[in-house]
């Protein structure tokens, strides 16, 4: 990299003992300043580190406040002992100046510290984003992005990818969130769509014979913020590849992420191949289809013990249950936590056994257990001395696997069992094809409805579509969605039966996905992809739980961009010429 240009010989950073005694020139911003009584110091920051600099003629530092830009020349100098700092690269040298430079003053009044900005209000932060990027700790997240970027390019070139743009103006399609509308300038009453995902185009160019494509795409829906979602756009590793299996695919997925969490972290990354949990089997024993595998604890099904069971809330349901060694020594202050924390999620109680030295039970619900299942009992939940069975039911299964979820999670992280030194991966198979509507009670799509089913048209045609698994796939870090992704349906006559069993006839997929059907009709390849979030990778990298801590210029909780004033007002000419009119 050139380092000399008008303004400087040098970065900051690089002033070291090797430059003693020479003349340098250096720029950046006035970090700090310090008065010892006719020599002031300055701290100087540029991008890649601080120096000291020592100023003798108070005259040229006149008018300098903190934050301002500034060019210096001056010598190298080796730093008195007592003065020494071992904390910087530069630690050991100082630069005293001859001549110093006004580049770009600032204002004395800051809105706040830059070293401390992390500590101020994230609306001001975000409205000063430029002077927080200032902060060498979020400056640290944007330029590790970079690099993960920059890695990803390469691993994706090597692995024989090719990096292709689709198009931001599309049109709007029902792909599960709200579009971003562009309204027409040209064509009166119609609107663009900005994407959601490049599905349809990366299918498309499966299609026109490209064997496999990738981008780090821009994704926009217009949906509620989280802590793990940016509201209005986000970034994610979107690749697709032709003639491949599911197979293909995660063991693609799993060569990239491994490599990057790998370089980028010195945390335990999960040895591939990384385990694949069929979703039945994880709303079973981890009460989510996004598991923490961090996480030691497994739910059990119970349902069987209690079938005969006096206990009405327990007979004829679904019951989990929860083994948690060594909890039985805990205090009352523990459990009545953990019965406040049922409640606060929807539960009446929180039922549980204490298992005692010598295998036998006490608790509530001990004497709803029938005396005949209780070995039965040991043997399932693997129960040992010590113990804590928590028991979870509530009316379906669906329900009771959301809420023993939810517990798994909390006693964890109550009792500190979270290894937080790793990374751990897990692909999510076998989604079911449809589920039914919570309102309606008709079949709907429950994932991607571009999903080829397992068994194909045979499997549609004689099947109950609530029993039908598809190709789909999730991969889970440390219980967070990195990335979903399918194999296609890239036949017709499949697709228009798996359309159908959702409720829509023929002509609604050639209105809605015109593009996509008529391509299907010149010879499409079998094929199959997955798109990884960038900003939840950075996340996870960065240990941050706000997204938004790894985004340059986020919006906030509001989608509001509290920096350039997004969304603003427009002309009433501007909307003329859109053809719209704003409604009370």
């Amino acid at each position: 990299m050139k380092k000399n240009t008008g303004y400087r010989t040098h970065f900051c950073g690089d002033i070291t003992e090797k430059l003693i005694g020479q003349e340098v020139k250096v720029a950046g911003w006035v970090e700090n300043i310090r008065d010892h009584g006719g020599v002031k110091f300055l701290d100087l920051r540029d991008y890649y580190g601080v120096v000291q600099i020592v100023i003798h003629d108070e005259n040229i530092i006149s008018g300098i406040s903190k934050e301002s830009v500034v060019c210096i020349s001056g010598k190298v100098v080796k730093r008195d002992e007592d003065t020494v700092n071992p904390k910087i690269k530069t630690g050991l040298v100082e630069i005293t100046a001859h001549r110093l430079e006004l580049l770009g003053k600032a204002v004395s009044n800051l809105p706040f510290e830059i070293q401390t900005s992390t500590e101020t209000r994230e609306d001001v932060r975000l409205k000063y984003r430029y002077l927080d990027l200032r902060n060498k700790r979020v400056n640290s997240k944007i330029s590790l992005r970079s690099e993960v970027m920059h890695f990803i390019r390469n691993k994706m070139h090597d692995l024989g990818f090719m990096e292709i743009q689709t198009p931001i103006l599309s049109v709007s399609s029902p792909e599960g969130a709200r579009d971003y509308l562009i309204p027409s300038r040209k064509h009166k009453g119609k609107f663009y769509a900005l994407p959601q995902a490049p599905q349809i185009f990366k299918q498309l160019l499966m299609v026109s014979g490209f064997d496999r494509y990738y981008q780090i795409a821009p994704c926009f829906r217009d949906e509620d913020s989280r802590a793990d979602r940016s509201p209005g756009e986000f970034y994610q590793l979107d690749f697709e590849m032709s003639f491949a299996t599911q197979e293909d695919v995660l063991g693609t997925s799993e060569e990239v992420l491994y490599d990057i969490f790998s370089k980028f972290s010195d945390k335990k990354v999960s040895c591939k191949p990384f385990p694949r949990i069929s979703y039945k089997e994880a709303m079973l024993k981890y009460g989510t289809d996004k598991p923490d595998l961090r996480n030691p604890l497994e739910i059990v099904d119970v349902s069987s013990i209690f079938k005969n069971s006096d206990f009405a809330p327990f007979r004829d349901r679904t019951v989990r249950a929860i083994n948690v060694p060594g909890c039985a020594s805990q205090s009352k202050s523990f459990f009545e936590k953990m019965l406040a924390f049922s409640q606060e999620i929807g539960m009446r109680g929180l039922g549980y056994i204490k298992v005692t030295d010598d295998m036998k039970f006490l608790g509530p619900i001990d004497k709803f257990i029938p005396d005949d299942e209780k070995e039965e009992l040991k043997i399932i939940a693997k129960l040992k001395p010590g113990c804590v069975l928590y028991f979870i039911s509530d009316e379906d299964e669906i329900s009771t696997a959301k809420l023993a979820g939810q517990i798994r999670e909390e006693v964890a992280k109550r009792l500190d069992l979270i290894d937080n030194s790793e990374y751990k991966m897990c692909f999510i198979v076998d989604f079911p094809m449809y589920e039914l509507d919570d309102e309606t009670g008709k079949v709907m799509f429950s994932h991607n409805p571009f999903s080829m089913p397992q068994g194909g048209l045979e499997a549609l045609q004689n099947n109950d579509p609530l029993s039908i698994l598809a190709y789909q796939y999730d991969v889970v870090c440390n219980g967070v969605e990195l990335s979903s992704g399918a194999v296609r349906n890239h036949d017709i006559e499949t697709m228009v039966k798996a359309f159908e069993i959702a409720g829509y006839e023929e002509k609604d997929i050639i209105e809605k996905f015109a593009s996509l059907y008529n391509a299907f009709k010149y010879g499409a390849p079998p094929h199959a992809g997955m798109a990884p979030g960038i900003d939840r990778i950075l996340m996870l990298l960065t240990d941050e739980e706000n997204i938004r801590e790894v985004i340059a210029f986020p919006m906030n909780s509001s989608a509001e961009d509290l920096l350039t004033g997004a969304p603003g007002k427009v002309s009433e000419t501007q909307l003329r010429e859109l053809h719209i009119k704003i409604r009370d």
